[in-house]
């Protein structure tokens, strides 16, 4: 399969090819975020600053002021040294600037100091930006595509390494902004996924129909900002367990906008919400399979989890 980062390459060729608008900026990372795919593509609309990515979005502003759309590819962890030209040279203007936020999430061998792990919290806190997360390669063709037709501020985030091998599809199209989509339609348990740990809820899911005989309900939220508020107003309350799984900090993370929603919006729940995602704590050197097992959101840690929750809560039912 190929990596989240050569399919964003592939994506932004593709979208440039039909779009004179596109360019595409990286702070001293070509290779690192696929644009030197791009730029040997489209040499005349790629833009190299160094490192500085303050500089990087300041000038992608700019850009955006003359009428083009710069994708702006960054890591989320680098993306944080430029967090006030984000709010004061982007959103405040409300630039339809795209960040490409590679290695969101944990990073594996890439390091401590690399987690991708804060930018919902960061990014979210600002009114007009827009932030998604796709399940696969595929979903993030369209999710760039959604992007760089949208009039304002976006952020797209997806891991390091390979994606599903999945088959993308030839035509790209737009996603409906803050909508979510049922991939599996059940009941009892409802698994809500931001991004590509839409892969371990499929596989939690498939364990507790065939292990327990529960048939849950599993959601790819898609957007954790707009969330999409009538799917999971309806989805909630009919569901005795809800749990988020997220690659990222549960502290102002996914998770988080869900239980805002639901506290806001009085939703009854049967049992608190479990949310599944980076612990409070920063998250030490491991590849990224130990550090999903060390923060217990791999597939076979929350089936543990809902599984020892279940068993009673079914005998109970049965009794």
């Amino acid at each position: 399969a190929p990596s989240y980062t050569a399919a964003f390459a592939d994506a932004l060729i593709k979208i440039a090819e039909k779009d004179s608008r596109i360019v595409a900026i990286t702070a001293a990372m070509p290779s690192g975020t696929g644009l030197d795919k791009f730029q040997s593509a489209f040499p005349d609309s790629s833009y190299d600053v160094g490192i500085c990515e303050q500089h990087a979005v300041t000038f992608a502003a700019g850009l955006a002021c003359e009428g083009k759309v710069p994708v702006c590819a960054i890591y989320s962890t680098f993306l944080q040294r430029a967090y006030d030209q984000v709010v004061h040279d982007v959103c405040l203007q409300d630039l339809p600037v795209v960040f490409a936020m590679d290695r969101a999430g944990v990073v594996g061998n890439d390091g401590e100091t690399h987690q991708g792990v804060f930018d919902i919290a960061y990014l979210g806190a600002l009114p007009n930006m827009i932030i998604m997360s796709p399940k696969d390669e595929n979903e993030l063709q369209h999710m760039l595509y959604t992007a760089t037709q949208h009039h304002g501020p976006t952020a797209l985030r997806y891991p390091r390494g390979n994606g599903l091998g999945v088959t993308v599809d030839h035509e790209l199209r737009c996603l409906p902004i803050g909508k979510g989509e049922i991939l599996r339609n059940g009941d009892q348990v409802l698994l809500i996924a931001f991004g590509p740990v839409v892969k371990s809820a499929l596989e939690v899911a498939g364990r507790l129909e065939s292990e327990l005989g529960i048939t849950p309900t599993v959601i790819n939220a898609r957007f954790a900002k707009p969330l999409d508020t009538e799917l999971l107003s309806r989805e909630i309350p009919r569901h005795q367990m809800v749990c988020t799984i997220e690659d990222h900090s549960l502290c102002h993370g996914f998770g988080s906008l869900v239980l805002e929603h639901i506290a806001e919006n009085s939703i009854e729940l049967e049992s608190s919400l479990q949310r599944f995602g980076v612990g409070a704590a920063y998250v030490p050197h491991a590849n990224q399979e130990e550090q999903h097992i060390l923060n217990g959101y791999d597939a076979e840690s929350i089936f543990q989890a809902l599984s020892k929750q279940l068993e009673p809560n079914r005998l109970k039912a049965a009794g």
